[in-house]
């Protein structure tokens, strides 16, 4: 086994073609074998195995700046940067990070969970590395997904006119970047991936430096030379940036793939290296079914992922508002490259013209939306809550300014799980309830959020949305429209959302202690039912406010504030995620962390009773 000899980037360099491609083959058992014992992220990983090989045998990630986008393909990375063993606990409540984290390892660039952003933090690095004269490669991994957000191209735009000496390296696993123009378009690339062309090219580059007006040469000639090509050829996208364009090429070829990474990194100047790779290569059903295995549960590997599904909260949203589309041709749906996520593949079948996927490109999504809410539409856009933060400026200045109908479908709100800090939906709360004349409805059940989507497509007016979490509804499976669930006496507690499943068993624990408990739900969290929420105060004195959400922008400030103005007094006390980040881990040791299952509830509810 050669995977179990490499400890340190000499084992990588030591490695003969035939051994390179032996330790390509035991990474992808390696990975299939432990992503199929914790879950994970496993297509994307597949296909970038032998260019992540070729990326540490170049440049040492130690030093070198290696930056992801979005992260999820940096397995391979953590494996051959001497992580081997934490694969263990891939993902796992105080295990390692399915992305990467610079509190993990020096060879963690930096945090990568979202999409779009890798060239501009890659760009803002090599210019640290200029100004401060170092002497270190940095070099952004960028799959074609994130190419379909905006980000990205300001990142590529600016980098391209800095000069500065950056590596961009397109991981192209599903999407043609650059157009076939013909006979002579095949030859010029292949010429320009010649080693004995690159090889003049840099000879000329050294020669040039070292005579007097030498600098001046190679830019007059360097330009004559792009002004012939460019007649003569056009352009592409990436040299019209001002990147030195390489490729495409075989990204699974890891000794071609080595050798047009040095020859960028002598170029010093913007490249990109353009690699074409099979997502979910080296494992048949990953290769056959690529966005099936991009994120999967525990599986036997020779009978491959389940199939079974449980219903949950987006499936439930796709289904309603197919539903709505049919009685109503102004509905549409939107989404940000996650069709499947959302639960809008049906509605995509169903209502084809009436669906519009924009790529990874939540801003465009949310002004779309608007456009089309402005000329009489009525959009439901649905976005993760970790995504959507990127909208903010959309919901204020494009949506709020003018009151649009537009309805957010909040997908995975709250907790998430496994994919950790990038990925939870915490701080929707603090920042939808800032859009003046926002509607924020909270479903606890699947009729909840059947008769609340309802009423925010049909009926509501001005901005809407619906929260809802990752996954399945809990004991609580009713429609309640009242805010009072279970009339108390010692105690209030107000919650919402399917935080009330454990709130309630809570309260039921109380009463073999002798505490009688008042459970408040909420079915919107704006506006907010101050009279239920006063009245049930002013009769129990204690107030404990749960919230499955940021303590930054919580509800129980507002609630509190607002009781205090009125003239209620008691005891007042929040229970919710904290004022940092939740890491990574399963549902249940994360709700045991922030005491929002129903035994530290209970014990809150103890606490709060027993200090006033």
């Amino acid at each position: 086994m050669i995977l179990e000899k490499i400890h340190t980037r000499a084992d990588l360099l030591a490695l003969t073609d035939a051994e390179q491609g032996q330790l390509c083959r035991e990474i992808r058992e390696f990975l299939v074998r432990h992503v199929s014992r914790t879950g994970g992220h496993l297509a994307s990983n597949l296909g970038v195995v032998e260019t992540t090989l070729a990326i540490e045998r170049v440049f040492d990630t130690k030093k070198d700046r290696l930056v992801f986008d979005v992260g999820h393909q940096s397995y391979v990375h953590k494996l051959l940067t001497g992580r081997a063993e934490g694969f263990d606990r891939l993902r796992q409540f105080g295990g390692m990070s399915g992305f990467p984290d610079p509190s993990e390892s020096i060879a963690d660039a930096f945090i990568a969970g979202h999409a779009s952003n890798a060239v501009s933090v890659a760009l803002g690095m090599a210019r640290a590395r200029t100004l401060e004269k170092q002497d270190y490669s940095v070099i952004a991994l960028v799959g074609d997904g994130a190419l379909t957000g905006g980000l990205a191209y300001e990142g590529l735009n600016n980098a391209g006119a800095s000069r500065e000496p950056l590596i961009v390296i397109l991981n192209d696993n599903g999407m043609s970047i650059t157009p076939n123009v013909g006979a002579i378009s095949r030859h010029l690339a292949k010429v320009r991936l010649r080693p004995d062309y690159l090889g003049f090219k840099l000879r000329y580059r050294a020669f040039t430096a070292r005579i007097p007006g030498g600098r001046k040469l190679y830019q007059f000639t360097h330009k004559l030379k792009e002004r012939f090509r460019r007649s003569v050829l056009g352009t592409n996208l990436f040299d019209s940036l001002g990147f030195t364009y390489l490729g495409p090429v075989d990204g699974h070829d890891v000794q071609k793939v080595e050798e047009l990474l040095k020859i960028a990194k002598a170029l010093h100047e913007p490249v990109l290296l353009h690699l074409i790779t099979k997502k979910g290569k080296g494992y048949e059903l990953a290769e056959k079914m690529p966005a099936a295995y991009h994120g999967v549960g525990k599986f036997d590997p020779a009978l491959g992922a389940s199939a079974v599904h449980k219903p949950c909260f987006s499936d439930v949203f796709g289904q309603t508002l197919t539903e709505l589309a049919l009685e109503n041709p102004r509905v549409c749906a939107i989404t940000a490259a996650m069709r499947d996520g959302t639960g809008l593949k049906t509605f995509s079948e169903t209502c084809p013209e009436r669906y519009f996927d924009v790529g990874i490109a939540e801003e465009h999504a949310l002004s779309m939306a608007c456009g089309m809410a402005k000329q009489g539409l009525i959009p439901a856009v649905a976005i993760y809550s970790t995504f959507l933060q990127r909208s903010f400026d959309m919901l204020l200045h494009d949506l709020a300014l003018l009151q649009l109908h537009v309805v957010l479908g909040v997908d995975r709100a709250g907790l998430v799980g496994e994919d950790g800090r990038t990925h939870h939906g915490m701080f929707d709360v603090g920042y939808l309830r800032q859009v003046p004349g926002m509607k924020i409805y909270c479903p606890a059940s699947f009729l909840e959020l059947r008769r609340m989507l309802r009423q925010a497509v049909l009926k509501d007016k001005g901005p809407v949305a619906v929260r809802y979490p990752r996954g399945g509804e809990g004991s609580y499976q009713a429609d309640t429209a009242q805010t009072l669930l279970k009339e108390g006496t010692d105690c209030t507690v107000v919650t919402y959302g399917t935080t009330i499943n454990a709130v309630l068993e809570a309260a039921e624990r109380c009463e073999t202690d002798g505490i009688s408990v008042e459970v408040l739900k909420l079915a919107t969290i704006a506006p907010l039912d101050f009279a239920a929420i006063e009245a049930s105060c002013r009769k129990t004195g204690r107030v404990l406010v749960v919230e499955e959400a940021s303590n930054r922008g919580c509800v129980a400030d507002a609630l509190f504030a607002h009781l205090l103005q009125s003239g209620v007094t008691g005891h007042f006390c929040k229970q919710n995620l904290g004022d940092g980040f939740i890491r990574h881990g399963a549902m249940q040791d994360l709700y045991a962390l922030a005491g929002l299952t129903a035994q530290a509830l209970r014990d809150k509810i103890r606490e709060v009773c027993h200090e006033a």
